[in-house]
């Protein structure tokens, strides 16, 4: 059986900084966004800019919910592979840091 389709706005990606070391990209979520699936490149840094409610569909059709609070970074490794959903009823935001020289 193949996956109903299912059509959620885009997350607003925009890119602050692109430099040799860093590249830190500030995301905002309305409510019901999502970024798509994507696959980190490089090892990253994340610090909410908002409180919110973020759903994780993650690969095997795994999904796990974390609320962001606005302030409180997180750090995860290269390789992470997800489609981040803003699955609360109003808009979040954080700001992405990716690390060029810790790749893979």
């Amino acid at each position: 059986m193949t996956e109903p389709l299912r059509c959620r706005p885009p997350a607003i990606a925009t890119v602050q900084v692109d430099d040799a070391n860093v590249r830190v990209t500030r995301w905002d979520f309305p409510p019901g966004s999502e970024t798509g699936w994507h696959r980190h490149g490089m090892a990253y840094v994340v610090v909410p800019v908002t409180d919110g409610k973020m759903l994780l569909e993650l690969p095997g059709g795994q999904t796990m919910t974390n609320e962001l609070k606005a302030g409180v970074a997180y750090a995860r490794a290269a390789g992470v592979e997800h489609n981040v959903i803003n699955a609360g009823d109003t808009p979040f935001a954080f700001v992405e840091t990716e690390l060029k020289h810790l790749i893979g």
